[in-house]
């Protein structure tokens, strides 16, 4: 492929040509670039036109002012190996709002489109995947934007009190100040989008509000965005105590990760079971995400990766000994 000029090629690729080393780190493929054209020599012809795809998307991205950014450019390759071909110009025009630094919040990936639209289209969406992929972030900003629309008065804030695999112990204070230790990933999301005065304030007048879910029942939220953050930690009752909640012109979305489940004893947990229950009913969105849609650090994709290979290959060796 031929890109329009020098220049052009040379801001598309980056600091160090970072795109010609991760296009070699993810796809295992040397792309030659010299002057204005690049060539993929030795690649399958399916592979070679989606690639040239993304990296034409990638000089029309920065032709408008938008370089693709590291997690862009690493979410776009993971999608080209899964044999998808993405649509990034797309992605680039569905701005769900900005945040303090005036950067755009918009999503990464297709399954995190598909997850926004999701919530504009429904009043109930259930997020299930790995750490870092943007299940709280996106459903915070999602929140704000409602907020500032005027489509909601408030936004209620839910977590199970459930600790990851350790005992705190008795924690002094209130009970906002109990709650705030497992809360504070959410707080991270909204300092991150509002000024912090501002946060504060609306926490001060309650138009952002702080539940522990047990808090929840007897309740009946109207004109909320409610957002049920670890759900993987509710059992099958609380589920259904916190989605019978939901009251007039508002919208829930519970996010969670169902291989981190710090329920004790032989709990089940609501969020594995909800799927089957609410399976059909109108209304009611599941969106999956998967290590492919991880947007932290390239690290934590690794990690991810890791444990899915080491517990698929837990289970069958277990299936292989019975």
């Amino acid at each position: 492929m031929t890109i329009a000029s020098g220049d052009l090629l040379a801001r598309m690729l980056g600091t160090r040509d970072e795109i010609l080393t991760l296009i070699e780190d993810r796809l295992g493929l040397k792309v030659v670039a010299r002057g204005t054209d690049m060539h993929i020599p030795d690649c399958d012809t399916g592979l070679a036109e989606d690639l040239a795809s993304v990296l034409e998307q990638f000089a029309d991205m920065t032709v408008r002012g938008a370089c693709p950014s590291g997690v862009e450019i690493r979410c776009a390759l993971d999608m080209v190996a899964e044999g998808r071909r993405p649509n990034l110009l797309s992605l680039l025009e569905r701005v769900v709002c900005v945040t303090n630094r005036g950067q755009p919040v918009r999503p990464f990936t297709e399954r995190q489109r598909e997850y926004v639209e999701a919530i504009e289209d429904n009043d109930v969406v259930f997020a299930i995947g790995p750490a870092g992929t943007g299940k709280t972030y996106l459903a915070v900003a999602m929140a704000v934007a409602a907020f500032k629309a005027s489509k909601i008065t408030r936004i209620v804030l839910v977590r199970p009190v459930v600790e990851a695999g350790e005992r705190l112990g008795y924690l002094p204070g209130d009970l906002m100040e109990k709650v705030e230790p497992y809360i504070r990933p959410l707080y991270d999301a909204f300092y991150d989008l509002l000024p912090s005065e501002r946060f504060n304030r609306y926490i001060e007048k309650g138009i952002i509000e702080i539940a522990p879910l047990a808090y929840m029942r007897g309740r009946s939220l109207n004109s909320s965005f409610i957002i049920l953050d670890e759900a993987q930690n509710t059992t099958r009752e609380q589920m259904k105590m916190f989605l019978t909640r939901l009251g007039l012109g508002s919208k829930a979305v519970i996010t969670g990760d169902i291989t981190q489940v710090d329920l004790p004893g032989n709990k089940e947990s609501g969020l594995r079971s909800v799927r089957d229950i609410l399976k059909g009913v109108e209304g009611v969105a599941f969106c999956d995400l998967s290590n492919y849609d991880v947007v932290r650090h390239d690290m934590v994709q690794r990690i991810v990766r890791a444990y899915e290979e080491y517990e698929k290959n837990g289970e069958n060796s277990k299936a292989l000994v019975s």
